[in-house]
C-alpha cells in the first residue's frame, strides 16, 4: 500500500506466482505433462485415433486454469467478489467431453474410439488434480487407465461385434 492507501502492484508480481512457490508450480506442471503423455503415447503406439499430442495440450490447458483461479482467489481482497472454483472445474470437464466426443465414430453397428475418448476426458481430469497439487491422486488415476488399457488391449484389437451370432 503507499501514503494513501491505494494497494500497489509492482509489474514483476505479474511474473511469478503469489500463492505457491516455483517448485510447486514446475511440480504441478510437469505431471501435467508426464502423466497424461503416458496415456497418449499408449494411444499412438497402438494406432488409435488421438495421438499424445492432446492428452499433454488438454492436461496441461486443465492445470493452468485451476493454477490460475487459485491464483485469482488469492489475491482477491474485495469480500463482495466471490469466485466458485467448482465452476471451473465444471467447464473444464464439459468442454473436453465435447472435445473426446470427437474422437468418437460409428462404423456399422459398432463405435469406434470410445477408448480414446474416454482417456482424453481423464487427460483434463489429470490436469486438473494436478493443478490442486494431487499428484498423487493423478498418478493413481493414470496408473488404472493405462494399465486397463494396456490389459483391455488384446481383448479389444481384434473385436468386431459383426461376429457375434444374436441368433
Amino acid at each position: 500500500m503507499d501514503c494513501k492507501g491505494r494497494v500497489t502492484v509492482s509489474p514483476m508480481n505479474y511474473f511469478s506466482p503469489d500463492s505457491f512457490s516455483w517448485f510447486d508450480y514446475l511440480i504441478r506442471m510437469g505431471a501435467a505433462v508426464l502423466l497424461p503423455f503416458l496415456l497418449g503415447l499408449e494411444r499412438y503406439l497402438r494406432r488409435k485415433p488421438i495421438d499424445f499430442w492432446p492428452f499433454v495440450i488438454i492436461s496441461v490447458g486443465a492445470c493452468a486454469l485451476v493454477l490460475g483461479i487459485m491464483e485469482f482467489t488469492h489475491g482477491l481482497t474485495d469480500s463482495q467478489i466471490r469466485v466458485d472454483p467448482g465452476r471451473v472445474l465444471e467447464g473444464v470437464i464439459t468442454g473436453i467431453g465435447f472435445l473426446g466426443a470427437g474422437a468418437m465414430f460409428r462404423k456399422g453397428s459398432f463405435v469406434q474410439g470410445a477408448g480414446s475418448a474416454a482417456s482424453i476426458w481423464v487427460a483434463g481430469v489429470i490436469g486438473l488434480a494436478c493443478g490442486m497439487g494431487e499428484i498423487w491422486l493423478s498418478g493413481t488415476l493414470t496408473a488404472i487407465v493405462l494399465a486397463v488399457l494396456v490389459v483391455s488391449g488384446p481383448f479389444t484389437d481384434d473385436y468386431d461385434p459383426g461376429d457375434v451370432n444374436d441368433g
